[in-house]
């Protein structure tokens, strides 16, 4: 069997930066145990699927899919950069021509577009609460040590904790931050948390990033994640009404490090924008 495969640079307009994610292109169904397989043996953060709805669908042609998302341990139900990798493909590989793609998904139906040479994806929002830190000053702990919390919120429908550091801090501060996210494993006791997102506050010259952010989920088989935009869905919401912007530019702050332009919609959604660098198309044989 064979199947086209690439890894695709995500948040990033050079190869070997941003989010790297694999995609492969699914001519027909593929046993359910593979995905898994696959995901395991790319061993990237996250590995796409894109399948044809309808057996008459053409990768070039079409304009709606099915994705699916699997870190190397488990499915996922929204992956952001792996999404963008997916529209990369089909536009820029496969030369479709259709101004949207729509990708059918565990988080319903997600749309992309180009606009200029970045790929903007409509992703859903999610809002995050207040959150008790007595209740999980065990994990948070673990994350910064002694160093200053300014806010602490938990998005239910993401099951992921923000955690956002003074404005006291620099963003070099972030970046350096040495973490041992194994130990998050155990010192998150409530059973909710499946990610973990630091975030701080970006210059206020009105120049450069609104917000910075580094995001870990061991919980998924991923220590720290490079460019996560299913993170900036949370954050988006949370910076928006932060800052009383709806036009945000954010910045991961991870070794390879990656931008995403954001904004918010009318509709209750956000478009999350993005640069992809295709670095690597093969075939995987088995």
């Amino acid at each position: 069997m064979h199947i086209a495969v690439f890894t695709v640079d995500a948040f990033t307009s050079r190869a070997f930066a941003g989010n790297p994610a694999a995609v492969c292109l699914l001519e027909s169904d593929l046993n359910e145990d593979l995905h898994q397989k696959i995901a395991a043996e790319m061993n990237l953060s996250e590995t796409a699927f894109i399948r044809k709805l309808h057996p008459g669908d053409d990768f070039t042609k079409s304009s709606c899919f099915g994705l699916r998302w699997f870190t190397p341990a488990n499915e996922v139900p929204l992956c952001g950069h792996a999404t963008l990798a997916s529209a990369a493909v089909l536009f820029h590989v496969q030369k479709n021509r259709n101004s949207v793609l729509t990708f059918v998904t565990l988080s319903g139906e997600l749309k992309a577009r180009q606009v200029e040479d970045h790929i903007v994806l409509d992703l859903p929002l999610y809002t995050a609460y207040p959150q008790a830190l007595q209740e999980v000053e065990e994990l948070v702990k673990a994350a910064v040590g002694d160093m200053i919390v300014q806010d602490v919120r938990y998005s239910p429908d993401t099951k992921k904790l923000l955690v956002r550091l003074s404005d006291t801090y620099e963003r070099s501060v972030l970046e350096e931050l040495q973490v041992s996210a194994q130990r998050f494993l155990s010192a998150e006791k409530t059973g909710k948390v499946k990610g973990l997102i630091l975030t701080l506050k970006g210059s206020s010259s009105g120049k450069g990033h609104d917000f910075y952010s580094r995001y870990f989920a061991p919980w998924y088989g991923i220590l720290e994640d490079p460019v996560t935009g299913s993170a900036h869905a949370v954050l988006s919401s949370y910076w928006s009404e932060q800052l009383g912007k709806k036009e945000m530019l954010a910045f991961q702050c991870s070794r390879r490090g990656g931008e995403l332009k954001i904004s918010l919609r009318s509709d209750g959604r956000v478009d999350i924008a993005g640069q992809t660098a295709v670095v690597l198309k093969g075939n995987l044989t088995f």
